[in-house]
């Protein structure tokens, strides 16, 4: 069963940091691009961080400074680092990647983690 396991959510102080991990197993035959995605209470789901194969990295502009979003050199797991956390970074965080299976490339969510930040 292919699956996207995150960990690393909790509760921390404003200005303080986490750090997100999220690691793809089971049946793969490739990983394409990884990111990660949130949902506040009552918002929709938005984009916080991409990165591509190549390495390549783009963010959401809420968190650009703050957050760094890595892989692996296998590529197969990615990280999401976030410092200066403020109380509007509460959401539940999910990860999202692109696995090939077979032939076909299909994304993927994780179950999600929760983050708050208190003020």
């Amino acid at each position: 069963q292919v699956q996207l396991v995150e960990s690393g959510g909790g509760l921390m102080q404003a200005g303080g940091s986490l750090r997100l991990s999220c690691a793809a197993s089971g049946s793969i035959f490739g990983i394409g691009a990884m990111g990660w995605f949130r949902q506040a209470p009552g918002k929709q789901r938005e984009l916080v961080a991409t990165i591509t194969r190549a390495g390549t990295s783009d963010y959401a502009d809420s968190v650009k400074g703050r957050f760094t979003i890595s892989r692996t050199s296998a590529k197969d797991a990615v990280y999401l680092q976030m410092n200066s956390l403020k109380p509007e970074d509460t959401a539940v965080y999910y990860c999202n990647a692109e696995l090939l299976r077979g032939i076909a490339w299909i994304n993927y969510w994780g179950q999600g983690t929760q983050v708050i930040v208190a003020s």
